[in-house]
């Protein structure tokens, strides 16, 4: 099947529309403006998505930020039940969300099942908020005085969230956000908006009240809004670097804490003592698994020699064992996204043929398990990739797997570093000292050492170096907690009654006050 095969046509007059979240119930749209929203192994529309107008944006804002004073104020116990009920509910009802997300994204129902299991960590983590906000204190810091901290909830934040995981993504910080007392607007992508609006719903099951989770359907202009208004105190956002780079300075520039997480471009290094039946196939599990639409992909091997020819020998064996097709039909690899989107990753296949690359396994001859409509694009493996090309420098985010081969460990290191992306990166060796080397000299946010994806458990925090991250603020873990929070620090003197000298407050004194 080539890439050039035209989606089933759908009348999308006759589709029901998806509408909002706001003040706890689904709100149908009155802007006018509308998108497609398709089953990926079917290539045709099976709803329409509301594109959010201005007023309604308007409203979405102002519905969270009239539930913030008494969400804020509501008891940190209560806060914590509530994300306790979710996470029994989301762990109960997973089957059903796992079926929405891959009518909508397309990926297989066990890659969807694993996202929310992934999403989960971090509703868990949110159960300990209570201990994650203390603050500090210290008796006594001056005659009389004591010294406290207090972290205290923003306000109104904005999610926006990418299509790749329309679940894990957002609830990398809805849980921190809303338990911490924030209230949340979130912004899913049009593509595969209805897992959204199934988290509000749980939500509102597990006891959240009215208005601290909106859902705001929409594209640049619900996006724009968001950046712009003056409720909104923080935007987190994960998608493509240029959008994340537009988010971080638009947000910023009004006045905004943002945390905006950007592409990627992960290498593999494989030395030369490494196991390469592990390497195969955390390669082709890294390299394809959710047909390779992930920012912690490996979309780049790069084989300290003499090892590539054996190792690609073992990734074409395996390649060639996957089951393309519906991901409800038990494959292991589903299509893309969209046909705008499959068509753009086939592309690069015919760039890297141009540039004098070897096309080892072509993924646009795949013969799917699924209707030939929809958006198939198999395993591809390019070796010899020329570091010019625009398949070894740019972030393709489908099945592209790239082979680059050099002659040392100082060689590899060298290419990583010299990328525009830091996000992840992975080492195989048998070597424990030149793993050590590796994490301290790759310049890089996460790195696995045998492990191909290294997506840090909810307690560590998830983010990149360079065009990678845009803002000081990694997501989940600590770092979220302190992003969605603000610090008080207070000084604290109480008089003594029972002392009649007066020498608990020191009389006039214009010298600058000192811990004395």
């Amino acid at each position: 099947m080539t890439t050039s095969t035209a989606p089933a046509t759908t009348n999308t007059a006759t589709l029901p529309v998806v509408g909002h979240w706001i003040d706890g119930a689904l709100v149908p749209s009155t802007s006018g403006r509308t998108q497609p929203v398709y089953d990926p192994a079917l290539g045709v529309a099976t709803k329409e998505v509301a594109l959010a107008s201005q007023e309604e944006i308007d409203t979405a804002i102002a519905s969270a930020k009239a539930a913030f004073p008494a969400w804020r104020d509501l008891s940190m116990a209560k806060k914590q039940q509530i994300m306790f009920a979710f996470r029994e509910i989301l762990n109960r009802d997973k089957a059903e969300l796992a079926e929405i997300i891959t009518s909508e994204h397309g990926k297989v129902i066990s890659d969807a099942l694993g996202e929310i299991a992934r999403g989960q960590e971090v509703v868990e983590l949110a159960t300990s908020m209570p201990s994650l906000v203390k603050g500090e204190f210290s008796e006594n810091v001056s005659t009389g005085v004591d010294v406290f901290s207090i972290r205290q909830p923003l306000g109104v934040v904005g999610v926006i969230s990418p299509f790749n995981f329309p679940v894990m993504v957002p609830l990398w910080f809805l849980p921190i956000a809303i338990a911490a007392g924030n209230t949340v607007v979130l912004k899913p992508s049009e593509k595969d908006p209805s897992a959204a609006l199934w988290i509000a719903a749980k939500l509102g099951e597990a006891g959240l009240p009215d208005g601290v989770l909106t859902v705001l359907n929409g594209d640049k202009t619900a996006v724009d809004g968001l950046l712009t208004s003056p409720d909104v105190e923080s935007i987190s956002f994960v998608g493509s670097t240029p959008i994340a780079q537009y988010v971080y300075e638009t947000g910023t520039k009004h006045g905004k804490r943002v945390q905006a997480l950007g592409g990627a471009k992960n290498h593999m290094l494989v030395l030369p003592d490494a196991d390469l039946d592990l390497v195969a196939d955390s390669a082709v599990n890294a390299g394809f698994g959710s047909a390779g639409e992930r920012c912690m992909a490996i979309s780049v091997v790069v084989a300290v020699e003499p090892v590539a020819d054996d190792l690609i020998a073992k990734i074409v064996e395996r390649a060639g064992m996957l089951r393309i097709g519906d991901g409800r039909r038990g494959c292991d690899m589903g299509p893309l996204v969209t046909e705008q989107h499959r068509d753009k990753v086939a592309s690069y296949i015919e760039v890297a043929e141009q540039d004098g690359a070897e096309v080892v396994v072509d993924g646009r001859t795949v013969q799917p398990d699924g209707d030939e409509n929809g958006f198939w694009l198999g395993p591809t493996l390019i070796d010899r990739v020329p570091t010019s090309s625009r398949v070894y420098t740019e972030e393709i985010f489908g099945p592209v797997l790239s082979v680059v081969r050099v002659a040392t460990y100082e060689e590899g290191v060298e290419l990583i570093n010299s990328g525009a992306f830091g996000n992840g990166t992975a080492i195989f060796t048998n070597d424990g000292g030149a793993a050590r080397r590796f994490q301290k000299d790759v310049q890089v946010g996460m790195i696995g050492i045998n492990v191909p994806i290294p997506v840090p458990v909810a307690y560590y925090s998830f983010g990149g170096w360079k065009k990678s991250l845009f803002g000081d603020s990694k997501a989940y873990g600590q770092d979220g907690v302190d992003f969605f929070t603000r610090q008080k620090a207070v000084t604290s003197r109480w008089t003594d009654p029972a002392d009649r000298s007066g020498s608990t407050h020191g009389g006039v004194d214009l010298g600058f006050p000192s811990n004395a």
